[in-house]
């Protein structure tokens, strides 16, 4: 049953998987029931955590909860925004880009260049629609670029 849950949660629409969350009143086992379980779970020295939802495979949003160690929620916060994207600086290390942006999308590695690339689907807006947002890293494992890339439809 528990598989079955996960899965109807991972469809469900982000109206729905958010109603009702409230700050210091939801509980930690609240979230998990409504939400599901959380793609990566997060446990900081003071005992709160962070539980990260991505929406797809391809999903244009991912969701951060962040709790507090009393178990109460504190915030929801969708990361795949420019803003957030604008946070991404060279030399940061592929945890410190999942941390702030949670599971990517696709993953690409080219080892004649040697590059690994991870993308996120996200709606830009405007007429351009959904978009790529591409964090490109060495083969050290840290950021040296960033780039945009369109989602090709069909003809």
């Amino acid at each position: 049953m528990g598989k079955l849950k996960d899965f109807l949660n991972a469809i469900k629409p982000d109206a729905l998987l958010l109603k009702g969350l409230t700050p210091g009143v939801t509980t930690e086992a609240d979230i998990r029931g409504q939400m599901g379980t959380p793609e990566t779970e997060r446990t900081f020295e003071d005992g709160s955590k962070r539980f990260e939802y991505p929406r797809g495979p391809q999903g244009t949003s991912t969701y951060m909860v962040d709790i507090d160690a009393r178990g109460k929620l504190v915030a929801v916060t969708q990361v795949l925004t420019a803003a957030n994207f604008a946070k991404v600086r060279v030399g940061m290390t592929e945890d410190e880009v999942r941390r702030l942006l949670g599971k990517p999308g696709e993953v690409a590695v080219y080892r004649l260049k040697p590059e690994t690339v991870w993308s996120w689907k996200w709606n830009e807006g405007g007429p351009s629609g959904d978009a790529f947002f591409n964090v490109h890293f060495d083969a050290s494992g840290v950021v040296y670029t960033t780039s945009r890339s369109d989602i090709i439809r069909g003809h």
